[in-house]
C-alpha cells in the first residue's frame, strides 16, 4: 500500500523532468487513446480540465480541438473555481468561449461565462491525476475539487483519469478518504485501464 503523499511527491517530480515537446507528445497519444477506447462521439456532454502547462498537464486542447475539427455533436463544458475557493460551477466550451487565467494558472470562461452546465447532464469526465491505484482511487493535488465535483454527477457519469505518465496503477492506496470518488477508467499515452 502506498500513501498519497509520496506518491504526489514522486509524480510531480517525475512530470516535471518531461521536456516540453515530450509532454506534446505525449498529449497527442492521449487523445489518440481516448477516441480510441471511448464513444467520444455518442456523448452528450464531455467534460474537460484546462491544462496547466507550467505543471507539465496534459495538453487536453489537443482533444478539445480534435471534437471541434471533426464536428462531433459532443458538447464540451470546463470547470471555474468560485469564490469561495472550495467549489466548481461548470460551463460551455465553445470556439468563441472568452478566457483568462485565474491565480492558480488556470484558464476559465470569463464572466459572464455562458450557460452553467450541472454535474449531472455529463455523460463522462476527465479527471486530472498524478497516481492511480488498482480499485480507481487517485491522488491529486489534495483539495478535493474533483472528488466534491464527482460525487454531485449522475450515476451514467464514467470518470476517466488521465496522465501523461506511463505508468500502472499502483497497488493500493492507504490513506484513501471516505469522500474520495473512485474512476471507472485510466488513460496513459500507452494505454487504458478499467476499473
Amino acid at each position: 500500500m502506498f500513501a498519497k503523499a509520496p506518491l504526489r511527491r514522486a509524480a510531480l517530480a517525475h512530470r516535471r523532468a518531461l521536456p516540453a515537446a515530450e509532454v506534446a507528445r505525449r498529449s497527442q497519444q492521449l487523445c489518440e487513446q481516448l477516441f480510441r477506447h471511448f464513444p467520444v462521439a455518442q456523448w452528450r456532454w464531455l467534460h474537460v480540465f484546462l491544462p496547466i502547462a507550467s505543471k507539465h498537464e496534459p495538453d487536453i486542447w489537443r482533444i478539445i480541438r480534435r471534437v471541434w475539427a471533426e464536428k462531433l455533436p459532443v458538447r464540451l463544458a470546463v470547470p471555474v473555481m468560485q469564490a469561495d475557493g472550495k467549489s466548481l460551477k461548470h460551463y460551455e466550451l465553445t470556439p468563441n468561449t472568452l478566457l483568462r487565467v485565474n491565480h492558480w494558472g488556470i484558464a476559465e470562461p470569463t464572466p459572464p461565462a455562458g450557460p452553467e452546465v450541472a454535474p449531472a447532464a455529463f455523460d463522462a469526465v476527465l479527471v486530472p491525476l498524478l497516481a492511480v491505484d488498482a480499485a480507481g482511487h487517485r491522488v491529486g493535488y489534495g483539495g478535493g475539487f474533483y472528488d466534491r465535483f464527482l460525487a454531485q454527477c449522475g450515476p451514467a457519469t464514467r470518470f476517466v483519469g488521465i496522465s501523461v505518465l506511463d505508468e500502472a496503477p499502483v497497488s493500493g492506496i492507504a490513506d484513501v478518504r471516505p469522500t474520495d470518488v473512485p474512476l471507472h477508467a485510466y488513460l496513459t499515452p500507452g494505454g487504458a485501464w478499467w476499473f
